[in-house]
């Protein structure tokens, strides 16, 4: 790996990519690949109380290739972003239907935080949703009680659209975050 070849923000749309985190530490943002799987798995079911079936990852990695990311630190996966495309009303243009990312579940190990890694993959899965499946917005649910992940959506420009009451298992509620995609 070349020092040039190492960037401060992700600026690839697909392949392996190596990134400068905010300690120093370089990471590796990559397309998931099927080998990853088990990996992804542990890590959803360790950082998020939303536990997804094996069947359900390898659905969206069939469907939506480039647009399922990775991050690798030290050599192996810590981090994961897993997006589809919809067809929907738009939360942006009120009363206008579009092509919508929807960010389905993203995570990161603990010891892999801070550095960086879930800001660069929200914006090279964004790039993905735009530009391999023409996705026009992007939207995403979030736990109203999840401050660190609301500031990261924000300083993303994403915007609170809308409130889900209930909406997770344990009776939380749900913020509805969009932005649109023009300049990402």
């Amino acid at each position: 790996m070349d020092e040039e070849n190492i960037q401060d923000i992700t600026k690839k749309l697909e392949g392996r990519e190596y990134i400068r985190g905010r300690d120093g530490r370089v990471f590796v943002l990559r397309e998931f690949e099927i080998t990853d799987l088990n990996t992804v798995v542990s890590i959803n079911r360790r950082v998020l109380p939303e536990n997804y079936p094996e069947f359900f990852f390898v659905e969206h990695y069939r469907s939506f290739p480039k647009a399922f990311i990775v991050s690798e630190l030290d050599g192996r996966v810590v981090g994961y972003m897993m997006n589809r495309v919809e067809f929907g009303w738009s939360y942006i243009w009120r009363g206008r239907p579009a092509r919508k990312g929807h960010v389905i579940s993203i995570g990161v190990l603990p010891e892999a935080r801070r550095l960086g890694i879930a800001y660069n993959m929200m914006i090279r899965g964004m790039r993905a949703m735009k530009y391999f499946y023409g996705a026009e917005e992007v939207y995403l649910e979030v736990r109203v009680s999840n401050t660190p992940a609301i500031n990261l959506y924000k300083k993303l420009n994403y915007k609170i659209v809308d409130l889900i009451k209930g909406y997770y298992h344990d009776g939380e509620d749900a913020y509805i975050m969009a932005r649109p995609l023009d300049n990402i």
